[in-house]
């Protein structure tokens, strides 16, 4: 055996990026190492890979895979070879710290895709940052993960410096909704439900904020437990309400039930959501009642999008026995970022991965550009995606049908 070092450096989706050396210390250049001289970066994915939210996790683990056999085919990084590994927090916040604890840990780890939840991230961000590896989420919408907690009264400071999304937040999100249901839906008394989580409470209170500001009336506003099954009483007090609308902050496994229970009490009336209800799988929990139901889900939909056309094409051609759900288009992009951040930090580097790639990674990502599945990627100052782009959706006949796609300004 050649005394050779053997280069690792692997990215994480969920956490950041890493070097190692076995054997001599210090650069090695991105065409030596083993087996041919190639150096190995692995892209790791943290996300619910079981569980109920497991439709859109591992729609975001394939994507990112996509994008590291592009890499891996393209030979986008001279002397590189990029592998994936994928851990499961299973929603859990708790899990999610522990898998950010894991992939710090690996010396080998260089960059990370992930979690889908927001109240997961809030767990992780700190462990990454702390550790100088970079995290790009594809589906984080909290504001305060990149705004700082004073976000609300617009004192922005961003928390940490290795935290980056693809998606855009629930500023955004929320504020667009309320705009869509006042102005174009024509509703004027809604009743505002959420689940008590990170993601759905700030959604809500978001939502409800703008409604007001344009006219609306709220005329009832509960909160619900995210592991009940029997929302009768909150359906009773949408009815009595007299309601013309129902806004839902949280996610599908909740909401699909919610809402044919509600339209079951007599309530015939669209509850609207954010990209949390934004799955099939909401359908298919209402039991039939979803028709005429909203949601709004960043971006516009990749099946209208002329930059996604190689995405849904490769993401088919690999066969992977899960579709690409809500955040497909924003995992490979997310994943990918990292893909060319550690390309311009070979490059930079005369084509080695210095000592310090995981902080060098992290400063590469914040000047990253380039036309992605969902549009121009890109970030601002705070991490924060600089594609404000949202899409309403409509339930009719059973299925999702975007109904009206725009930027908002604000």
């Amino acid at each position: 055996m050649r005394n050779r070092s053997l280069l690792v450096v692997s990215i994480a989706v969920a956490g950041a990026l890493t070097v190692s050396a076995c054997g001599s210390r210090g650069e090695k250049k991105a065409d030596e190492g083993a087996a041919g001289g190639s150096v190995k970066v692995v892209i790791g994915v943290d996300a619910p890979l079981t569980g109920k939210l497991s439709a859109l996790g591992l729609g975001i683990k394939n994507s990112a895979d996509l994008a590291v056999k592009k890499a891996n085919k393209d030979k986008t990084v001279p002397g590189v070879t990029f592998e994936l590994e994928a851990l499961d927090d299973q929603a859990n916040p708790t899990s999610g710290q522990q898998n950010a604890t894991k992939l710090v840990g690996n010396k080998d780890v260089l960059g990370v895709v992930g979690p889908l939840n927001s109240g997961v991230s809030l767990t992780m961000q700190k462990v990454f940052n702390d550790a100088k590896l970079a995290q790009v989420s594809p589906a984080n919408t909290n504001p305060q993960l990149s705004l700082g907690p004073d976000w609300g009264t617009q004192k922005f400071a961003r928390p940490y410096a290795s935290y980056f999304r693809t998606a855009t937040t629930d500023v955004v999100q929320g504020k667009f909704a309320a705009q869509y249901l006042f102005t174009e839906a024509k509703k004027t008394k809604v009743f505002v439900i959420d689940d008590k989580k990170t993601y759905g409470a700030g959604l809500a209170n978001i939502f409800q904020e703008e409604f007001k500001k344009l006219g609306g009336q709220v005329v009832g506003a509960e909160h619900i437990n995210p592991d009940d099954k029997d929302f009768s009483a909150v359906a009773t007090k949408v009815k009595s309400s007299g309601a013309d609308s129902v806004y839902y902050g949280g996610e599908y496994p909740e909401g699909g039930p919610l809402t044919g229970q509600i339209k079951k009490a007599g309530a015939a009336v669209p509850v609207f959501g954010g990209d949390g209800l934004y799955d099939d799988e909401f359908i298919k929990l209402a039991n039939g009642q979803a028709n005429g139901d909203l949601a709004t889900s960043v971006g516009a939909p990749v099946e209208q999008l002329d930059s996604a056309k190689a995405f849904i094409d490769g993401y088919k051609a690999a066969n992977y026995p899960e579709p690409y759900a809500a955040y497909g288009g924003y995992s490979y992009d997310a994943a990918w970022s990292v893909v060319e951040a550690v390309k311009k930090v070979v490059a930079d580097n005369g084509g080695k991965l210095p000592a310090d790639a995981r902080a060098k990674v992290i400063d590469a990502l914040g000047k990253v550009s380039f036309e992605g599945a969902t549009g121009k990627v890109s970030f601002d100052q705070y991490g924060d995606t600089t594609n404000k782009q949202l899409t309403v959706y409509e339930v009719k006949d059973g299925k999702w049908v975007p109904v009206k796609s725009g930027t908002y300004t604000g």
